[in-house]
């Protein structure tokens, strides 16, 4: 196993399993944990300086976010990503996230932390940084649009999201790209053009998805994204 996960400090007690689980998404989420790799609780628990137990937990709610897959036999490893995960997780986004956008932008939301996503990202170091505000970017607009539910339910597939995002620039580096989309899409709910942004939002999605992981026809003949 590699010794990605340096100069920690010392755990909190009362806060071991989140404290495991923080490290390990940011791990996982920046490339530094890649897809396949295996998770040994032994090991995890000896560079955190923890028992068993709470590296248990962490990898039993990130395999509940979609980061990690556990097998009776295999034992954890990091969610390896293709394209059907790929276009599952995003087909999902495509039926809510653009409807949250647009209600959002209906409310008079504040996209001040959307901004500010945009900002970090043009400033990101590496491509796990831009990942990483993207991912803080797609939340900013969400997060105001007025169903708990909703946003809740986008929450759940955001680290997902950034994980194939992850995995896609690594073949296909295509941030510049989308960070030019999203000043577009900002702009557009800063205008209050809820419909307008909403659809340049499903534009953005669907752009992603075909240029990172090309359509396929179905057995129908039918093109699948």
């Amino acid at each position: 196993m590699r010794a990605p996960l340096t100069g920690l400090a010392p755990v909190p007690v009362p806060s071991r399993t989140q404290y495991v689980m923080e490290h390990l998404t940011h791990a996982i989420l920046t490339g530094q944990l890649p897809p396949g790799q295996p998770l040994v609780e032994t090991e995890l628990a000896a560079r955190f300086g923890v028992s068993k137990t709470p590296v248990r937990e962490a990898l039993k709610t990130l395999a509940g976010r979609g980061l990690v897959v556990m097998s009776e036999y295999k034992g954890a490893t990091v969610r390896t990503v293709d394209a059907s995960m790929a276009r599952s997780v995003y087909d999902v986004r495509l039926l809510l996230e653009p409807e949250a956008l647009r209600r959002a932008v209906t409310a008079e939301a504040d996209l001040a932390g959307a901004r500010a996503a945009l900002e970090r990202a043009d400033a990101a170091a590496d491509r796990a940084d831009r990942s990483l505000a993207n991912r803080d970017f797609h939340r900013a607009l969400y997060l105001s649009c007025g169903n708990p539910l909703l946003t809740r339910m986008l929450d759940d597939l955001r680290d997902q999201a950034a994980l194939v995002s992850t995995v896609a620039w690594e073949a296909v580096p295509s941030w510049e790209q989308e960070a030019a989309e999203h000043r577009e899409i900002l702009a557009r709910a800063l205008d209050g053009d809820a419909d307008g942004a909403a659809r340049l939002l499903r534009d953005h999605i669907e752009g992603f998805v075909r240029r990172a992981f090309p359509a396929v026809e179905n057995q129908e003949g039918q093109v699948q994204v």
